[in-house]
């Protein structure tokens, strides 16, 4: 590296670290002399730094924000507090796109040095954001690879072990990336199924860029979400059952969309669905979108039974009593 370009970091990292630099002060810190502080300050500024002087005595220079983010300059300390800063923000989803945090840490622990990034690793470890409970653990650069696949619709082939442990080998196209219930799913169109497919991240394995871009299938932030959600509801759940309703399989499918994964036909004329949630109310929530007029048994087990059966008549009887009058006041 030149003397003129050491000299101009060491000017920018000045720069980045004050408000205000008076010029006679930085010439004595650089040890060169006001007219060569001119000079390295406009080929900063070539470089698409903006950077504000005053003249007179009390002239000086100081660093503007500008309408593009020039390259920055950061400490060794400054690095590894900021690797660390983007991987809590996208833990706790501070931003609206997690991907968007992802890639920035690709790009930053790309550029670290094999020492400062094995410290990143060391403290990721350590360090558990308050209300953050732990999942399964997700290699952070999986997680950037990803991200950057998705940011730059690129085609990518995967390994994935489902949830007995059958291993399948997936070409797809990644479109979205999404912290949820302390796991990391990828959402993507499976280019062998023909069908949007979510997967958990921490299943992933042996990536690979196949360097083949797509242009990405149009999907709103509502259906993004939505299957997010049943990707999560496919995890083991503390109350689980079947119901068994009197609709053929396809025309259930038809009715259910996404949330028919997992149903199987019981004979030409019923379905049999699985349901659950965190407890009864929830598993509830599952039956009450069963179609109207659709009759169905469900295997629901005590004391769940009991504690759901309470609770409808409870309605009912709420149903079939007078109107509360509003109090006069």
């Amino acid at each position: 590296m030149s003397d003129t370009t050491s000299r101009a970091l060491a000017l920018l990292n000045l720069l980045q670290t004050h408000r205000h630099w008076p010029g006679s002060e930085l010439a004595a810190r650089l040890g060169v002399t006001e007219r060569t502080v001119r000079r390295d300050v406009d080929r900063l500024r070539e470089l698409g730094y903006r950077i504000e002087s005053t003249p007179g005595a009390a002239g000086g220079y100081r660093l503007e924000a500008g309408s593009a983010v020039p390259p920055l300059l950061l400490t060794d300390e400054e690095a590894v507090a900021m690797a660390i800063g983007l991987r809590v923000a996208a833990s706790q989803r501070l931003v609206a796109g997690p991907e968007t945090t992802l890639t920035a840490l690709a790009k930053l622990e790309q550029v670290l040095p094999a020492p400062l990034r094995r410290r990143v690793n060391a403290l990721a470890e350590t360090v558990q954001p308050a209300g953050i409970s732990a999942g399964a653990p997700v290699s952070s650069e999986v997680l950037g690879e990803v991200a950057l696949a998705c940011r730059d619709h690129e085609r990518v082939r995967f390994s994935y072990a489902d949830a007995e442990g059958v291993v399948t080998r997936r070409r797809v196209e990644p479109h979205a990336l999404s912290p949820a219930d302390r796991h990391w799913y990828l959402l993507c169109w499976d280019l062998e199924r023909d069908d949007w497919r979510t997967f958990r991240v921490d299943r992933l394995s042996h990536l690979e860029h196949t360097r083949v871009l797509f242009e990405p299938r149009p999907l709103t932030p509502e259906r993004i979400e939505e299957f997010i959600l049943i990707a999560r509801s496919w995890m083991r759940q503390v109350v689980e059952t079947d119901v068994v309703m009197e609709l053929p399989l396809e025309e259930m499918k038809r009715c259910f969309g996404q949330w028919s994964q997992g149903a199987t036909a019981e004979d030409e004329s019923h379905t049999r669905w699985p349901v659950g949630g965190a407890d009864w109310r929830e598993a509830m929530h599952g039956m009450l979108y069963i179609p109207p007029g659709v009759e169905y048994t469900t295997d629901l087990s005590e004391p769940h039974r009991s504690e759901l059966r309470e609770s409808v008549q409870r309605v009912l009887r709420a149903l079939d009593a007078p109107s509360p009058r509003a109090s006069d006041r």
